[in-house]
């Protein structure tokens, strides 16, 4: 007997649809949970991988700067994966709140297509670039 497998298709948001609608947040929360299990396994074996070389201490002075180079990069990913899995509890308490998928200064909709590419936005892509044009003129100045 030859079993039929069948191909679900996954659900993308639509404009169709009221925006933040129940299936909108239930995507959007499958995407960021999904997102963090995965930024959490990718660090875990990284350390796993990397914790065994620890305790290694090489005379070569050339070594040991390696070896210091590779731990600082690290810590520096570390710190990134950290800061951001802090961005994806936030914009999961967004969802609870129902404030996910509204721009934090305008009270506007982000946009599908924006949250769809980075979940954890909470600037309108006008907002975002108002930011970034202040942030300028202020490193300019």
């Amino acid at each position: 007997m030859v079993k039929k497998t069948t191909t679900k298709k996954k659900y993308v948001p639509s404009h169709k649809e009221k925006y933040m609608c129940a299936k909108h947040k239930k995507f959007f929360t499958e995407e960021l949970l999904s997102w963090k299990k995965d930024i959490i396994k990718a660090n875990n074996l990284g350390n796993l991988l990397n914790s065994s070389d620890d305790n290694v201490s090489s005379a070569d002075i050339v070594d040991q700067a390696s070896s210091y180079t590779d731990k600082s990069v690290e810590m520096k990913a570390l710190n990134r994966s950290r800061k951001l899995i802090s961005k994806i509890n936030s914009a999961l308490q967004r969802l609870k709140e129902g404030t996910y998928g509204f721009c934090e200064e305008t009270g506007e909709p982000i946009g599908l297509k924006r949250l769809m590419a980075r979940p954890v936005a909470t600037l309108s892509i006008e907002a975002q670039e108002r930011h970034e044009r202040d942030e300028k003129i202020f490193v300019d100045d």
